[in-house]
């Protein structure tokens, strides 16, 4: 039997048409990331197989794509939404047992979802923070939370690189709860049960109210309601008595009115606050992670106050600080690799943008002056006529050297692949070029440290996790080529993109400030900012314990401040995510191999409206 030309693109697509039958949705799109899995609305993405397609690493991306279409299957955002759970940590814990009821549910009568999404799981749980964890106060509850009702569900324990981790705060959980924790298996399939028999759960831990006092008090509630009609009935009839029950059917009628208006206003807050958690239904792959809408900036309220946790682990680097001589060396042949491939468009984009820079440096001269160069041009005229004075040429001053670029790259997980190769490459071709017109250029990159907040999140654990704490990550600003550096010194620096583990989070309006203020500093006249990004800012340590828009709302500020106010110009090039949302100046590419054309573009656009300008 003939062995398939190419078995990885058929694992794609049998996993993707695997994904819309169990998911039973004909339009869910799969793709895949060397990043954080995840999915939004019909959008998913997994995990990147080998080539070799080992067992270990095709688990995995079953495991996710089979947990994204059971949530599409077997979850309900807008109820989950609207359950009365508190935001905070008892939401945290809410969204997390949603999350392994969804997996349970799902896995119960199929043995090979179940053991996909084993391996998913214990993929994960190395990577959490609960696998770091040596005391109680450092575990993740959620995560542990999770792992216990997934335990109860299934039978399952907890996977080894997170056992110990459960184990610290296991007998708190189970001391207080084991009961109810038990009744959850039998409400499994129904996600509303579900709902109301894990508030149980968080009313034994202290985080919410017990659902049957709720119903005990409603109960009651219905009781005084029965009872006041009741008794206006009887006051309807004594009022054909006498005048004097006029007055008292009136006063009651007066409070049954002011009653029932303060109920509707419940109601109608109550809707509000329902219809709004219901659209942030759209669900990360860790449980329900936070919706990132994007909101117009007219929506942005005027008080929005914008505030890192900590700034005491964040760090400006340089590449050579990150990466020792010999592997910058090796990472860029790698680079270099990949640009022999595109080494005919290489040479195309560069001469095409150095053409059109350089016809903006043609020189202009003033003719017919009394002094300055000779002009040669009109020497005939006084051959001819010696009665002629000599005529002299004055070249004019130009403004276009005084001129520097800075390319600002996003290095945040979802750029891995083929899109940061590519921006490496633009990066290389950009600064090459520019060099040879005279103009300065700066390459920027911005990611985090860490996944899950890191250092800035341990802080705050140990500091009690105070509420809203603004910015809960370790900020990591690399530079790969400062603008008086010259292109072949920092020319290795750039492999630093390719490296493995670099690339995790990305909190782009603090990396816009930072790029724009060192523009700020520069001497040259016309200061040029040019942002590459994939997508919105995300940072899941930071989005989970603020609203879901935090770092969005932040990005929305900063870039309305820059272009309003700022001298610097910003332009911005989204890969395969629509920026013109949120810059003024802006272009957006749907495959990264269109980045290099897309840069010259932009730049040479910027220099003919200036020149235009001029005139």
């Amino acid at each position: 039997m003939a062995q398939p030309d190419n078995p990885l693109e058929d694992f794609r697509q049998a996993l993707a048409a695997g994904m819309r039958a169990l998911g039973r949705t004909p339009e869910f799109e799969l793709a895949y990331t060397a990043d954080k899995p995840a999915c939004h609305g019909t959008q998913a993405r997994v995990p990147q197989p080998a080539r070799s397609l080992s067992a270990e690493q095709v688990a995995e991306a079953r495991g996710w794509a089979d947990s994204f279409a059971l949530k599409r299957r077997l979850h309900d955002a807008r109820a989950h939404a609207a359950a009365d759970v508190a935001p905070g940590l008892a939401r945290e814990l809410f969204n997390a047992a949603e999350q392994a009821r969804i997996e349970a549910a799902g896995g119960a009568d199929m043995a090979g979802v179940a053991a996909n999404l084993t391996r998913m799981t214990e993929t994960r749980m190395r990577t959490d923070p609960i696998a770091r964890a040596r005391t109680a106060d450092e575990v993740p509850l959620a995560t542990a939370v999770q792992l216990i009702v997934r335990e109860r569900l299934t039978g399952e324990a907890p996977p080894a690189s997170a056992s110990a981790g459960v184990a610290l705060v296991r007998d708190r959980v189970e001391s207080a709860a084991a009961g109810h924790l038990d009744a959850l298996g039998a409400v499994m399939t129904d996600q509303g049960a579900f709902a109301d028999a894990f508030r149980r759960v968080l009313s034994d831990l202290g985080l919410g109210d017990d659902p049957d006092a709720d119903q005990e008090a409603t109960d009651a509630d219905d009781s005084d309601d029965a009872e006041q009609e009741q008794a206006g009935e009887e006051g309807e009839e004594e009022q054909q008595d006498g005048s004097s029950a006029d007055s008292s059917v009136e006063s009651r009628s007066e409070q049954s009115d002011d009653a029932d208006g303060e109920g509707e206003t419940r109601e109608v807050e109550m809707d509000t606050e329902m219809v709004s958690e219901a659209d942030d239904g759209e669900d990360g792959q860790e449980g329900m992670m936070p919706w990132r809408p994007n909101l117009p900036e007219s929506k942005l309220p005027p008080d929005f106050d914008y505030k890192p946790w900590t700034t005491a682990f964040d760090e400006v680097v340089t590449a050579e600080d990150l990466c020792d001589a010999e592997e910058l060396t090796r990472l860029r042949g790698y680079l270099d690799q990949q640009l022999l491939t595109l080494q005919g468009a290489v040479t195309k984009l560069a001469n095409r943008l150095q053409r059109r820079l350089m016809a903006q440096q043609n020189r202009a001269w003033d003719f017919d002056q009394e002094e300055g160069l000779l002009d040669p041009a009109r020497l005939t005229r006084v051959v001819v006529s010696p009665e002629h004075a000599l005529s002299y040429k004055v070249e004019r001053d130009t403004d276009f050297r005084d001129t520097v670029v800075t390319l600002l790259i996003d290095n945040s997980g979802s750029m891995r692949g083929r899109p940061i190769s590519i921006a490496a490459i633009s990066a290389d071709i950009l600064a090459r070029t520019l060099e040879r017109c005279a103009v300065k250029t700066e390459i920027l990159g911005f990611t985090t440290r860490a996944w899950k907040g890191g250092q800035s999140r341990e802080k705050w654990l140990a500091e009690g996790r105070p509420a809203k704490p603004g910015r809960l990550n370790d900020l990591r600003h690399i530079v790969y080529k400062a603008a008086d550096a010259p292109w072949r010194r920092a020319r290795r620096n750039l492999g630093l993109m390719m490296r493995e583990g670099l690339l995790k989070e990305n909190i782009d309006g603090e990396a816009l400030l930072w790029a724009h203020n060192r523009l700020l500093a520069r001497p040259e006249d016309r200061r040029i900012l040019m942002v590459i990004s994939d997508g919105a800012p995300v940072d899941d340590s930071t989005l989970s314990v603020n609203s879901g828009s935090y770092l969005e709302r932040h990005l929305r500020q900063v870039i309305g401040w820059v272009e309003s106010r700022s001298p610097v110009e910003l332009i911005a090039i989204g890969i395969g995510h629509d920026v013109t949302r949120y810059y003024r100046r802006a272009v957006t590419i749907m495959d990264a191999e269109q980045l290099g054309g897309a840069i010259v573009d932009q730049l040479a656009t910027l220099f003919d409206e200036d020149r235009k300008g001029k005139r």
